[in-house]
């Protein structure tokens, strides 16, 4: 798990200087503040799937797992969801989580 998606790769190949400033905005954003690494995780899962980004969705699914988070909070995270965003959206955001938990089992 710990592999880069080829796509999140190769444009870390072409345009690393651009790649580099969003991780290290990242971990900015993420060390300016009181929350632990798991609820900031879970947050972004929520924002992922409130934005319908499939592939954030899968990468901060992806990154969660890493740290510990387990399977039925991230679903629980984003079922939370679904007075605000809709069951359809829900549903689908479930579907990418799947894939990820799927893409495990493989490996």
């Amino acid at each position: 798990m710990s592999e880069l998606p080829l796509k999140y790769q190769r444009l870390k190949d072409t345009h690393g200087a651009f790649i580099d400033a969003v991780e290290q905005l990242g971990m900015a954003v993420k060390g300016a503040g009181p929350l632990d690494e798991k609820t900031a995780l879970l947050i972004q899962i929520a924002a992922a799937a409130a934005t319908r980004s499939e592939g954030s969705v899968h990468s901060h699914t992806r990154r969660a797992l890493t740290a510990g988070v387990k399977r039925e909070e991230i679903v629980h995270a984003v079922i939370l969801l679904t007075s605000i965003i809709g069951f359809p959206q829900v549903a689908a955001a479930l579907t990418w989580i799947d894939d990820i938990f799927e893409a495990q089992q493989g490996e």
